[in-house]
């Protein structure tokens, strides 16, 4: 297991929205392909909005730019 995958555990443990939007972004960033990466966008974004979080208009920009949404 990863660090990162470490840290998102905990953070999942510890109902963190403000760190797994943090986390499930930078998975996104480090990831391989494209469909990982949105992935991680497409729950780094539903945490953001869950916690009301200024980084959800950039994530959902993001998941619009690599076509996962009309």
């Amino acid at each position: 297991m990863s660090a990162l995958d470490a840290e998102m555990i905990a953070a999942h443990a510890a109902h963190d929205l403000t760190a797994l939007v943090h986390l499930y972004t930078q998975a996104a960033d480090e990831a391989n392909d494209l469909d990982a990466a949105c992935f991680y966008l497409t729950h780094a974004y539903i945490f953001a909005l869950d916690a009301g979080a200024t980084q959800a208009p950039a994530l959902h920009a993001r998941l619009k730019a690599c076509g996962r949404e009309q």
